[in-house]
């Protein structure tokens, strides 16, 4: 019975996570759409968080990749004083670099609503 306990106590815990990190994100940084991202990405830092192989598969045109695995190390980089474009494949890893990035003193931090996946526009493949 106490294991029962321990599995809900558990679950709360990351549920209650999930909900404050969601919240957390939003306030953090801007979801645009792909007509807000299109009229103000190429005056800002734009970013493309996947990894290289799914950035030489297709990516934004003018993107510079930085992998949210890489970011920790490469986030200065970036400039403070400039609004940061970020994306991803669905948007979940432009959170996490968002929330990174927020830690480090950036606070003009915007990101593509759907991700790469649902942009439209010109791409550039390697």
């Amino acid at each position: 019975m106490s294991s029962l306990y321990v599995l809900i106590a558990l679950l709360v815990i990351v549920i209650g996570y999930s909900v404050f990190t969601y919240f957390y994100q939003r306030k953090i940084m801007k979801n645009l759409t792909e007509e807000e991202f299109r009229a103000g990405y190429r005056k800002a830092q734009l970013i493309d968080i996947r990894e290289p192989n799914e950035f030489e598969g297709g990516h934004i045109l003018g993107a510079r990749n930085i992998p949210l695995s890489q970011l920790r190390q490469r986030y200065k980089e970036l400039r403070t004083d400039q609004p940061v474009y970020l994306y991803c494949q669905n948007a979940v890893r432009s959170g996490r670099a968002a929330q990174l990035l927020r830690k480090k003193g950036y606070t003009n931090l915007n990101c593509l609503k759907g991700g790469f996946k649902t942009w439209t526009g010109r791409i550039k493949k390697k």
